[in-house]
């Protein structure tokens, strides 16, 4: 291991002031500068987590709908997700899931509430 080499004083103090010398700003106005800033493009956190279609729940009662439990690869936490088996793909289409196929789900966080986004 090397030795960290010691600065001088005088090069600990003009940091300081130079950083003394910046204009203070608090907490929310850099929230709300950074939330004017039309250059910048807010997004939400997300993720995308493979999974495959695990079974096709259908219900007894016809107005219960039918629904698609989801295995969640890799996380221990979010194994089986069940969801409304009644999608549209990018063309406006109904579509369906069937037992075996893989898929793509994203989460993504809101400021209030979390949302699943499936594809």
């Amino acid at each position: 291991m090397k030795k960290r080499k010691k600065t001088p004083g005088n090069e600990v103090f003009t940091r300081v002031q130079k950083e003394m010398a910046l204009p203070r700003m608090s907490k929310s106005a850099r929230i709300a500068e950074r939330e004017s800033d039309k250059a910048r493009v807010s997004q939400r956190p997300r993720t995308v987590i493979p999974g495959t279609v695990d079974k096709i729940i259908q219900f007894r009662t016809p107005r219960l709908p039918e629904m698609a439990q989801i295995a969640i690869e890799g996380e221990p936490k979010y194994r089986e997700l069940r969801v409304e088996n009644s999608l549209t793909d990018e063309h406006g289409d109904e579509v369906k899931l069937e037992k075996g196929g893989h898929v793509e789900v994203t989460v993504t966080s809101d400021a209030k509430r979390k949302l699943i986004e499936k594809r």
